[in-house]
């Protein structure tokens, strides 16, 4: 029996507080490694240690964060669409196994790039003394790479590609549709800044859910308005429409 009122409010509010925080504990203590090298890399006294850690995190990333975070955004996605009685660890640990090996490949490329910018600008800060144009350039190509893994995520949770396919729609994506993909940044930037100084206890059981929802969501509305205008486009040519493949809930529940 459905409750109504205040109570169903609550009901509902209680539901999306233990979704969110189930899948973000899930997603936690599947990269937990990761999570303890980064407060190692947070301590660094010195720039060689700093380097060294950040090696060592770069090498793990495509092997235990990335498969964790594109599981994270597989559960995100059947609430998107809808479907929030999913089961929570079936979801998430089904898609981890099936998405592993290119959630893996992927991280592989966007690991070394992160390595890439993160060293430089490190090293940039440490040596310059300063935050000139150049820091600016590394903090915007940072941004737009993070966006693109979002995209990224968000492409092997719903459709059936090849990995170097998902790598460069994630790309265009990102530089073809720049108001989503601020919006994307703006929203997650603004709940790192909340867990991180003002309500640390989002991190353990809110951050990655909420900033997977709202990528999703954000992606989700893109792919619906460009096959809209292509339903449009080939009804107009009267062109027979070929749908995108996705990963509908019949191959998901396999």
């Amino acid at each position: 029996m459905e409750m109504r009122g205040m109570m169903g409010g609550f009901y509902k509010i209680s539901e999306w507080i233990m979704r969110l925080s189930v899948t973000n504990l899930l997603w936690i203590v599947c990269s937990l490694p990761i999570w303890y090298l980064l407060l190692v890399l947070l301590a660094s006294p010195t720039t060689e240690h700093f380097i060294s850690t950040m090696i060592l995190i770069a090498i793990l990333l495509p092997f235990i964060f990335f498969p964790a975070t594109s599981a994270m955004f597989s559960v995100a996605r059947k609430w998107v669409m809808g479907d929030t009685d999913a089961p929570l660890f079936k979801t998430f640990f089904r898609s981890y196994k099936q998405n592993y090996l290119q959630a893996m490949l992927g991280g592989l490329l966007y690991a070394a790039l992160f390595f890439v910018l993160i060293v430089d600008y490190q090293v940039y800060l440490r040596n310059l003394k300063g935050f000139g144009v150049l820091a600016i350039l590394f903090l915007a190509m940072m941004v737009l790479l993070t966006v693109s893994l979002f995209q990224f995520f968000s492409l092997l949770s719903h459709f059936h590609m090849k990995t170097f396919q998902l790598l460069k729609n994630a790309l265009i994506l990102t530089i073809g549709r720049p108001l989503r993909s601020l919006s994307t940044a703006i929203i997650s930037a603004f709940v790192l800044y909340l867990s991180f100084f003002q309500f640390t206890f989002l991190i353990p059981f809110f951050m990655g859910s909420i900033i997977a929802v709202v990528a999703f969501f954000n992606f989700y509305q893109t792919i619906q308005k460009m096959q809209e205008k292509a339903e449009q486009a080939r009804s107009e040519e009267k062109l027979p429409i070929d749908e995108s493949e996705t990963k509908d809930e019949e191959r998901k529940d396999r």
